[in-house]
């Protein structure tokens, strides 16, 4: 028996969702797709992410759809945070916010200026799950929308990353247009780019004095905390660069072969350690509104205990998302990006590194290959060469399963039943919360 589907879209702000109002056209076991979203207004379906599920009936889609509205929601809520820090055209007001104690203001030229090359990458989108991961792990320990405010630390300085990363690596484009240095300029993008690290520091102050002021937190409170995100803050800014660091010194150099355990390492310094900042900002953000009310020793050891656990579960998320971008850019192609970019780049990723330990007497073609490739572009021969090899090897494959591995861990940990006993008394709705986060992970794959 068959039924029909109809496609309805809902513009949410800068947040594009098109919702499958589908009946299935079967009832046998055919993959259902439940929910596409597309971030930004330039957004497409190639860029989004099409869900599936596996249904033997119909009668879960309508759970399966308000799930998703819901992650909608606080999308939107996001974007609205993210927009008050990073506005389209920032004014005096903006200024003021972002730039205390200036005596003489520059003008709104000079903040354009500043904030433009981010605003240029911001504005085309992103999946935004970082904050995402970060609201639903502070709702899930019973600290409702604490975390919200926080959103820049985490979303900013991913794509101030970028904005580097793509300058580092050459790149010419990124999430569909050309690459922010080649529209402003790598002088005004590296700036902007640093800028953005440091921009969202300017909503921790704001967010303790809500807290303050509004909650009850004490005034030895609100200085710990605010010290403790400013010390989170640096810390994992600095491993992030670290990641980096590792990457460009490998890439460099086409002879190097980094063990397997230290590309983990870097991936879980270079994009992993984001991912584990947004979860521990979130328990953070959920220990300072449990703070405001009664404070006992086992809240404390429970707090900890959740940065620890949610933090690794995150970091192993992110991990195994680079890996399938990896793998992705070497088969389909990544999103905005060029298929074999990477071998553009000279880039060491999991298939390559597997390929050259398994056969290293495979290290001058590799080599060659990337050499040809930098000089041609994703055009060159020599890039498809290097790809059909590493295909013949199973070797996409097979890192395509390390990968996805990763993940499942991941996102068993953050649904573990487990999760509850981290909880504090809170606003209501910590398991709905709970069984969102858990099933997150699904709408980034």
């Amino acid at each position: 028996m068959y039924f029909a589907a109809q496609a309805s879209e809902w513009r949410l702000g800068a947040f594009a969702v098109e919702a499958i109002n589908f009946i299935p056209r079967c009832l046998g076991q055919s993959p259902i797709p439940c929910m596409y979203f597309a971030q930004g207004p330039l957004a497409n379906k190639e860029a989004g992410q099409v869900q599936w599920k596996q249904a033997k009936t119909g009668r879960f889609f309508r759970p399966l759809i308000l799930m998703r509205i819901e992650y909608t929601r606080r999308l939107e809520k996001i974007e609205a945070v993210l927009q008050r820090w990073l506005p389209e055209d920032p004014d005096s007001s903006w200024g003021g916010m972002v730039f205390p104690g200036l005596e003489n203001s520059p003008g709104a030229e000079a903040f354009r200026a500043a904030a433009l090359p981010g605003r240029e990458l911001l504005s085309r989108g992103g999946k935004r799950w970082r904050p995402l991961l970060m609201t639903l792990v502070c709702e899930s320990l019973g600290g409702g929308e604490t975390a919200l405010p926080l959103a820049p630390l985490v979303e900013f300085c991913h794509n101030a990353s970028l904005i580097h990363d793509d300058i580092e690596d050459g790149s010419d484009e990124r999430r569909g247009r050309p690459a922010v240095h080649l529209i402003h300029g790598i002088d005004a993008a590296i700036n902007g780019g640093c800028f953005l690290y440091f921009l969202p520091l300017s909503c921790v102050e704001p967010w303790a004095e809500e807290l303050h002021k509004n909650a009850g937190l004490s005034l030895s409170g609100l200085a710990n905390f605010r010290a403790r995100i400013y010390a989170l803050w640096g810390e994992y800014m600095r491993k992030l660069h670290l990641g980096q660091a590792m990457d460009i010194h490998w890439h460099r150099d086409f002879s190097s072969l980094p063990a397997v355990g230290e590309y983990h390492i870097m991936c879980a310094l270079k994009t992993g350690c984001l991912a584990r900042f947004a979860a521990v900002l979130g328990v953070c953000a959920a220990e300072a509104a449990a703070r405001t009310g009664a404070e006992t020793g086992e809240s404390r050891e429970k707090f900890a205990d959740a940065a620890v656990r949610l933090g690794r579960a995150a970091e192993n998320l992110g991990v195994g998302f680079q890996i399938l971008d990896d793998v992705k850019n070497l088969t389909t192609g990544v999103p905005g990006k060029k298929r074999g970019d990477d071998v553009v780049e000279g880039k060491k990723s999991l298939p390559v590194l597997l390929y050259l330990h398994r056969h290293p007497d495979r290290q001058e073609t590799v080599s060659r290959c990337f050499s040809a490739a930098r000089a041609g572009g994703t055009a060159a021969p020599e890039v498809e060469e290097l790809i059909g090899a590493l295909e013949s090897a199973g070797l996409l494959d097979e890192a395509r399963e390390q990968g996805l591995a990763l993940i499942a861990g991941a996102r068993k940990e953050l649904g573990s039943p487990a999760l509850s006993a981290f909880a504090v008394s809170g606003p209501a709705g910590s398991e709905e919360s709970r069984a969102l986060l858990a099933d997150f992970t699904g709408l980034i794959g």
